[in-house]
């Protein structure tokens, strides 16, 4: 009899998951609750992996980057998410966007016709009965409320939340190009992967005082005290911790040269959306301001006096549990092990992440119904590092690190957020502070190079051994 595995939730853990045990020889019942006429409050479709906020996966560098380590860690070991991301790919310099609409029915075809793998459209509402046996929740950040309230239940602990918020697109036709240019920063991937808006000194002040001015989203009471991802701040909350944060943040006019010869004090940047061009999203645009406000206050940035907006921003709570005190390090629910979680719902960040996240799960399970024994990957990985954050088996000892997404600083990672202290457990993306230490004395220049090669070295002798 062929072993049997139930996967709630077909976003990007859990459609990997569902993936990797499928190829393993299991047979798979994905359950997504989402239909024809029922959404979340972020989701636009029905669609399987749909990409919801940015199209980007960020830097592919798989040589000087954390993030482009895990996507090259992921295509060798089999990775459906960044077969399709890299088969549906459109420009965007040194990182890996694709077609968000392509992308997502290819991940949804896929497993449609996978003979192991079933698909059904329902709301699971309490944690899976026993007689399911084997079983991964990757129900991401807008788990249903009678679910999420289960799973409080199951753990004794109370979710941890924090706002994730969604960048406006613009449609292209509607940019003025006697203004804006198109132009990577320093001049990486085609070198013209980007749209950029330049300002002025007085044009990035009025900005400013327009973006705090403006009204914002009214959280509800109980809402209020959730704090932020500081990965994904809203662009007005930047704005509030300094008139020059957003000039040395998204906003920054480095590695650009307006071709009309004046030079920029920031720069707007917005990046392909759809493999048409038709579409560009505001990169680090994500925000809280109602949809009126956002008209007027991004229709200012020279460039987009003009703009016609596919999506305006938006916002939207997201939930995680507090995995190191809960999870094992197979992603077991302490309380009952033949539960395992995947994804963003764990304290990962990020979409290639939560798709990694799903990878080790669908594995871990697919290994336990086949009688095998399958060990995590080792803590030098980029995936084996994400494992050991989430699970607890991070280092006390870390010296804050910014990750670069296509030449833009996403933020600092604080000390807090790398301790293993699970008083204050919050997401994170991967990040090279999340590695443990070179074993050899390496300089700084060289240093994020040592830690890719040791890592995907380390990667290629893991998967040998299964």
């Amino acid at each position: 009899m062929q072993s049997q595995l139930h996967i709630i939730g077909g976003g990007l853990a859990g459609s990997e998951a569902a993936w990797q045990a499928a190829e393993a020889g299991v047979r798979v019942t994905l359950h997504e609750m989402r239909t024809k006429t029922r959404r979340t409050e972020a989701h636009q479709t029905d669609k399987l992996a749909e990409l919801v906020c940015s199209n980007s996966f960020r830097s592919d560098d798989a040589e000087t980057s954390a993030i482009g380590c895990l996507h090259e860690e992921m295509r060798r070991a089999g990775s459906l998410i960044l077969a399709k991301a890299d088969a549906h790919r459109i420009p965007a310099g040194g990182a890996l966007a694709m077609d968000r609409e392509a992308f997502s029915a290819a991940v949804q075809s896929a497993l449609e016709s996978h003979p192991n793998i079933t698909v059904t459209r329902e709301e699971i509402t309490g944690l899976p009965p026993a007689e399911w046996g084997n079983c991964i929740i990757a129900t991401g950040p807008l788990t249903s409320a009678a679910l999420a309230e289960s799973i409080r239940a199951a753990t004794g602990e109370e979710h941890l939340a924090f706002f994730d918020a969604i960048a406006p697109i613009v449609h292209t036709e509607s940019i003025n190009f006697e203004i804006a240019w198109f132009q990577s920063r320093y001049d990486k991937g085609t070198g013209k992967d980007y749209i950029n808006c330049p300002m002025t000194r007085a044009h990035y002040a009025d900005f400013i005082a327009a973006l705090l001015a403006a009204e914002k989203t009214e959280f509800r009471e109980w809402e209020k005290n959730t704090p932020y991802f500081e990965g994904c701040l809203p662009i007005e909350v930047m704005a509030e911790r300094g008139p020059e944060t957003l000039r040395f943040g998204p906003m920054k006019p480095v590695g650009l040269t307006n071709p009309r010869g004046e030079k920029p004090y920031a720069v707007v940047q917005l990046r392909q959306d759809n493999v048409l061009g038709t579409l560009y999203n505001m990169v680090g645009f994500q925000t809280k301001l109602k949809y009126g406000e956002q008209q007027g206050v991004f229709r200012a940035i020279p460039g987009l006096e003009n703009a016609e907006f596919a999506r305006l921003g938006g916002i939207h709570r997201n939930t995680f549990i507090n995995s190191p005190r809960v999870l094992d390090g197979a992603l077991r629910l302490k309380a009952k092990p033949h539960i395992r979680f995947a994804g963003q719902v764990t304290g990962v960040e990020g979409y290639v992440e939560s798709a990694a996240c799903g990878l080790l799960a669908g594995r871990f399970a697919a290994a336990e119904l086949l009688g095998k024994t399958l060990a995590p990957p080792p803590s030098t990985t980029a995936m084996g590092a994400l494992l050991a954050h989430i699970t607890g088996g991070h280092y006390e000892s870390v010296t804050p690190q910014s990750e670069t997404i296509a030449g833009l600083d996403t933020g600092t990672i604080t000390p807090q957020q790398v301790r293993g202290d699970n008083q204050s457990f919050q997401p994170m993306n991967i990040n090279f502070g999340l590695f443990p230490p070179l074993e050899d004395k390496i300089g700084k220049k060289d240093r994020k190079r040592a830690y890719c090669a040791r890592a995907l070295r380390d990667l290629d002798a893991w998967l040998s051994v299964q």
